[in-house]
């Protein structure tokens, strides 16, 4: 099932005047393709509140921002063998916070980013450099 589509708050203002105007609710969830358990919600949410803005939601504000995510993108880019310990130490000098492994590694794996290892080739010794620069 497809995660519901959420209305940006011009579009909630929009449904709430349509509806005032006399728009059945299932036109309403039409017009905006969403569902009309939606466009319901946020019927009752104006009618309680007179407001269209989400309530705030409770629980530990998230450490990570979109602009977090860029720089953890960016710097699993630039040294695309770093490990997610390396990526958090950087990420932690940069910006003075403390995120885990784990959420920069499903960071990295949102933008597909998948874990790398160097290629292990047999060592060169001298005897062979010079066997090929005289090739």
């Amino acid at each position: 099932m497809p995660p519901r589509r959420k209305l940006n708050e011009f579009e909630r203002g929009r449904a709430v005047a349509w509806f005032q105007d006399g728009v059945p609710k299932q036109e309403v969830a039409r017009r905006f393709h969403v569902s009309i358990s939606v466009i319901v919600r946020l019927i009752q949410r104006f009618t309680a509140t007179g407001r269209v803005q989400e309530r705030r939601r409770p629980g530990r504000p998230k450490k990570k921002t979109p602009r977090k995510d860029r720089l953890i993108e960016r710097l699993a880019l630039q040294t695309r063998t770093a490990s997610s310990s390396i990526i958090r130490r950087q990420l932690r000098v940069a910006t003075n916070t403390n995120i885990s492994q784990q959420t920069i590694r499903n960071r990295l794996h949102g933008f597909n980013l998948r874990s790398r290892r160097p290629a292990v080739r047999p060592r060169l010794t001298p005897a062979h450099r010079a066997a090929r620069r005289a090739f």
